[in-house]
């Protein structure tokens, strides 16, 4: 069928990364998938979080915000300590999804953490926030390789993410607002690029679904992954 962009169920919107967006930023990124926009940036602090000073083994965290005009109303802006739990729930997933690709022990004693700041949504922030920062990452520990602070490069695996769904009966790709918020059934996917799953969160928003229908969906949502692996291979400086 043909979408309301004019895609098949099957494709990504248009992907369009920018690296170097950031002048000071140790690894940033701009991700742009379709009219969503997300501004990833990599930090590097010679610190760890308390829990881990002692460990020699560093650590790797996020933080996501949007923008009061990132949408078609303005939204308030969140100030520190008083986020939202969808914003405590996004950062919390995008940590978890980088450090899937990171050895921990090889990184040191020090934190990366990658801001990621959607500038417009349209749909899929939190996996496109994931695919970008990604990228940032992975620059930001090339730079320190460069510079001699680390003997390794410590990402072991490239992550990607995704998201897909079921509207009107259809399973879809890569869904864009106008979907999503009419979607019988949506899935965020995140996986590696060994196609292990680092995490799933899929809900029955207007009905259920059983096995084969999940099953499907996961398929169509490792396709996408797939390009969005291969993309972020150009990106990625050693």
């Amino acid at each position: 069928m043909t979408r309301i962009d004019g895609r098949d169920s099957a494709q990504l919107r248009p992907v369009t990364i920018t690296i170097d967006y950031l002048d000071y930023a140790e690894g940033s990124v701009l991700i742009e998938t379709g009219k969503t926009r997300v501004l990833c940036a990599a930090t590097v602090e010679e610190k760890v979080p308390p829990f881990l000073e002692g460990k020699a083994q560093g650590w790797v965290t996020a933080e996501y915000n949007m923008l009061p005009r990132a949408t078609h109303t303005r939204s308030a802006r969140e100030r520190s300590g008083r986020v939202s739990g969808r914003t405590q729930e996004i950062q919390r997933l995008i940590g978890r999804s980088l450090r899937a690709a990171v050895d921990m022990q090889l990184l040191g004693p020090r934190t990366i953490t990658l801001d990621c700041d959607v500038l417009q949504a349209d749909g899929g922030t939190r996996t496109a926030a994931i695919t970008g920062a990604y990228i940032a990452l992975h620059r930001a520990c090339s730079l320190l390789l460069k510079q001699g602070l680390l003997a390794q490069h410590p990402l072991h695996t490239a992550v990607a993410a995704t998201s897909v769904g079921i509207v009107g009966g259809d399973l879809m790709l890569d869904l864009c607002y106008a979907e999503d918020s009419r979607a019988d059934v949506d899935f965020n996917v995140v996986m590696t690029s060994g196609h292990d799953f680092v995490e799933l969160q899929g809900t029955g928003e207007g009905g259920v679904f059983g096995r084969s229908t999940m099953n499907a969906l996961l398929d169509l949502a490792e396709q996408g992954i797939t390009e969005l692996l291969a993309r972020q291979q150009q990106y990625l400086a050693l």
